[in-house]
């Protein structure tokens, strides 16, 4: 596994992993280790205890013959094959360099100037800094270089080939938080991990959109056909270092291609779970992406049937920033639908993508991250009332004349046994219709419910624990649902996790909201507007764990592509029930030209939390659905 902290609930992301796995950041730590290794022995200070993760990130950097600490507490660990050395102890050293592990070290070098031996050389990460123009805080201030917003980046499955094409889609949601100047620093990787093109765009001033398409790309930089990554960093970002984004991949010259994927996860995992296992006439292709400057050894990604605890390596080196099509067929040629796959990628990667191939059409989803950090919660089967129903699921149930409904139940935390689950039916205006216990499901289950069996009519479903046999949960439940159109055969996917919704008593971080400690009563959704033939919808949630407001108080405000908002339309939702927006409908097509391609619907509410799932629908069987973002 590699060696790098970088994401625990308590704390939240860790700002000194990306300010060394920055694209730029990267080059200029090859440049230092090859200075080092020219240099004569190496000695390194370790004031904050991240020299491991920064070796990690750059194995190149030469060997450590001396290793000092100066917390006595640190004296006992091995580090670098050799005990730790206190700093005291530094007069006599005999390296010919000194690295110190910190950025802004001048402070820290000037402390301990006087017991360095003379002719020792110092050097420090601030030689790896992003330039003063790519920094959003504190480019001449002490202690800001590592703030987080010097560090709002991303990485985006990005493609351009014969077939299919990609588009990342947001807003300039910074500037509702205070941000005056945004733009964007783009880096393109090939499917080698070579770097195609590098390039800023600037961001319209008033929460405009923003929309990068790989054709437009591609004809930019006059480049070949490529599958790779995008790496997107914000400069000038406020109130949010989370670079939200959907991307949608569609066909053309023929190719019938449709759907929509959420953002990745910024901070790289040592396991995803959710990756569907082919059923019939289908072939998944599971995309590996290097997230780093280093390259992933062989042996070292994984696949294993959920809960089979049998991982099957693949013996495949991938360089620096490259993409691998994966088949998991290869690895696990017995592993069928509905069956599910785990990944074990040593924490080399974001939230992966993976596609699923059938009958002419390619959908692609996403990954979502198995917690290392969880373990049971003994509280949650004795939650209060004041709670409700506590953790919900909420998902779409199409219409079932048109739509199969498909939804499993996915585990997505390492020590994750058991699901016991009770699946809640409810129409449009909020009518519970049935219910359904599924059980106190296995880790290893191959649970695949089609709701039309259920009789489920168009409205929306929500998971729910239920202990009645028994039973362990973390809060972390999520699942996979699956939408198949049942005259085209077009598919789509999406997956999410629980939270408590709408109750103004809180249980730990629950319910949360898009900015400010819980309750989270307010809603700020993103729906970006139809492009390309094809129109765009959303299914809005009204979910509640315990009774709330009679009706949702919902605004649809439409903008235009530069962040003028130009139309407002009311919406009233049902507790515990669902709409369908189209926004085509709500503000006509005249208004939706006024807005332009890049254009989008704010979903504002502060009476409750709606939870949403949006998409594009071309009226003759093609669409897309995963769930919407919101900031």
């Amino acid at each position: 596994m590699l060696n790098i902290q970088t994401y625990d609930a308590r704390q939240g992301g860790n700002i000194l992993y990306k300010a060394l796995a920055h694209p730029l950041a990267a080059e200029a730590l090859a440049r230092m280790a090859d200075r080092l290794r020219r240099a004569g022995p190496l000695a390194v200070y370790d004031p904050d205890g991240v020299a491991a993760m920064l070796f990690a990130l750059d194995p190149d950097l030469p060997p450590v013959s001396e290793f000092y600490v100066h917390d006595v507490g640190r004296l006992e660990a091995e580090a670098f094959g050799q005990q730790p050395r206190p700093l005291s102890a530094i007069t006599g050293s005999e390296a010919s360099v000194l690295l110190v592990c910190a950025f802004e070290a001048d402070r820290i070098v000037a402390r301990i100037g006087h017991l360095l031996p003379a002719g020792l050389a110092v050097a420090t990460l601030d030689e790896v800094r992003l330039p003063a123009e790519m920094l959003t805080q504190g480019s001449g201030r002490p202690g800001q270089y590592l703030s987080k917003l010097n560090f709002a980046t991303n990485f985006a499955f990005f493609r351009d080939d014969e077939t299919l094409s990609t588009r990342l889609v947001t807003a300039n949601y910074w500037r509702a938080y205070g941000a005056e100047q945004v733009r964007l620093w783009l880096r393109l990787f090939d499917g080698d991990g070579t770097v195609l093109a590098t390039w800023e765009e600037a961001v319209a001033h008033g929460g405009g959109g923003i929309a990068i398409d790989s054709r437009e790309v591609r004809r930019r930089f006059d480049l070949a056909p490529f599958c790779g990554q995008l790496f997107v960093h914000v400069i000038g970002a406020a109130g949010h270092d989370v670079v939200k984004y959907a991307l949608d991949t569609y066909g053309r010259d023929g190719d019938p291609s449709l759907s929509v994927t959420h953002d990745a996860n910024a901070w790289p995992s040592d396991r995803y779970g959710n990756l569907p296992a082919p059923g019939e006439g289908e072939q998944v292709i599971l995309w590996v992406q290097n997230s780093h400057a280093t390259p992933i050894p062989a042996g070292t990604i994984t696949l294993e049937r959920m809960g089979a605890g049998q991982p099957v390596a693949l013996e495949q080196r991938i360089g620096p920033y490259a993409s691998l099509a994966l088949d998991p067929a290869r690895l696990l040629p017995d592993v069928r639908w509905p069956a599910q796959i785990e990944l074990r990628c040593g924490r080399h990667m974001v939230r992966p993508r993976y596609e699923v191939v059938r009958g002419g059409r390619t959908r692609i989803a996403h990954m979502n991250v198995e917690r290392a950090d969880l373990r049971p919660d003994p509280n949650i089967p004795h939650l209060p009332a004041e709670l409700g129903r506590g953790y919900i699921l909420p998902f779409p149930v199409l219409d079932a004349a048109r739509y199969r409904s498909i939804v499993q139940p996915t585990p997505m935390a390492e020590s994750q046994n058991t699901l016991p689950l009770r699946l809640d039916l409810f129409d449009s205006d909020g009518r519970k219709t049935d219910e359904r216990f599924l059980g106190c499901l296995p880790r290893d289950h191959d649970l695949a419910l089609d709701l039309a069996r259920l009789g489920a009519s168009e409205g929306h479903a929500e998971l729910v624990y239920d202990f009645r046999e028994g039973g362990e949960a973390d809060g972390w439940m999520h699942a996979l649902v699956r939408y198949e159109d049942r005259q085209s055969g077009h598919g789509a996917e999406t997956s999410f996790g629980a939270h408590i919704f709408n109750t103004i008593m809180t249980y730990r971080d629950e319910p949360q909201s898009y900015s400010g400690p819980p309750p989270g009563l307010s809603t700020r959704l993103f729906l970006k507007l139809g492009w390309g033939g094809a129109q765009s919808f959303c299914v809005l949630i009204y979910p509640a764990s315990r009774a709330w407001h009679e009706s949702s108080r919902t605004s649809l405000q439409l903008h235009t592509g530069a962040g003028t908002l130009i139309a407002e339309r009311p919406l009233s939702i049902r507790c515990s029930g669902s709409a369908v927006v189209r926004p085509h409908e709500i503000f006509g097509e005249s208004l939706l030209g006024q807005a332009g391609d890049r254009g989008y619907v704010l979903i504002r509410d502060t009476t409750c939390r709606l939870f949403g799932y949006h998409g594009l629908d071309d009226g003759a069987g093609r669409f897309s659905l995963d769930h919407m973002f919101g900031f």
